[in-house]
């Protein structure tokens, strides 16, 4: 079992835990909102995607956010899982995140989507 994100804890009060595909769900969606500098001794690692979420939002930045994304989710979860598209979509001031894989160690193929948008002002 591993430990669940975001950490809390279970009915038991223990530390709750969850199954290996919930927990490489977990592994990206960290990967996907960490800034890069976030994390100490790994400097490079993360998206830039909440960076993006408050930038002026357009196709180029979508694009630009796509590419980066993928080679971070290449370069960091390459070994657990397969990577078979990734798609970076803008919409007014929401960034929508489809990524679609497969886990090395059962061949289960998962898609999922995330979403983060700009603060209303």
């Amino acid at each position: 079992m591993n430990i669940d994100f975001p950490f809390h804890f279970d009915g038991r009060g223990q530390t709750a835990t969850t199954d290996d595909n919930d927990h490489i769900r977990d592994m990206i969606e960290q990967l996907l909102f960490t800034s890069p500098g976030e994390r100490v001794n790994r400097p490079d690692l993360g998206s830039g995607l909440l960076q993006m979420v408050f930038a002026p939002n357009s196709q180029e930045l979508a694009a630009a956010l796509q590419y980066t994304t993928q080679a971070a989710l290449q370069r960091y979860l390459g070994d657990v899982v397969d990577l078979q598209s990734l798609e970076v979509t803008a919409q007014d001031s929401t960034l929508n995140v489809m990524v679609k894989y497969v886990v090395k160690s059962t061949g289960d193929t998962q898609t999922e989507n995330f979403v983060r948008s700009a603060p209303a002002v």
